[in-house]
């Protein structure tokens, strides 16, 4: 579905320059993964204290990584995120490949939906629902670079 959403989304300019679709394609997908982790602070939809949830994303281009039930903070630290690995997932992917997200964090699935009193904070629904407009703007981004 995401390969026919993004092939209607990209106006046939891109196709006729050689790795324009693949560019919208990556940076597109970069700023989809960006919007998930932007902190509540910061106008994103994840809430963050320790960090430990945006430090628990992982990508793959074979399965969706899974939610480690043991996998929490330790009290008292703080948390970075890394990117490195979601990078190289995104750099190594192809037009036309599923890439998965996820979060490994204990309480990802709690703080996406909702749990024990607390609202869902909808992080990864949100920004998969704005891949459309991503892509367009993305897509125009590009254009407006390269002077057409």
């Amino acid at each position: 579905m995401a390969t026919l959403s993004f092939s209607a989304a990209v106006a046939q300019w891109a196709d006729k320059i050689e790795g324009a679709v693949e560019a919208v394609f990556k940076e597109s997908v970069q700023e989809v993964v960006e919007e998930m982790q932007t902190p509540v602070g910061q106008g994103g939809r994840m809430r963050v204290d320790t960090g430990f949830l945006r430090a628990s994303l992982l990508a793959s281009s074979t399965s969706m990584p899974a939610i480690n039930a043991s996998s929490k903070p330790t009290e008292g630290r703080a948390y970075s995120p890394d990117f490195a690995q979601v990078e190289a997932v995104i750099a190594g992917a192809d037009i036309g490949d599923t890439l998965y997200f996820g979060y490994t964090a204990a309480y990802a699935g709690h703080r996406e939906y909702g749990a024990n009193g607390q609202p869902a904070d909808g992080f990864v629904r949100m920004a998969a629902q704005n891949w459309p407009i991503i892509v367009d703007r993305k897509a125009a981004e590009l254009k407006s670079r390269l002077g057409l």
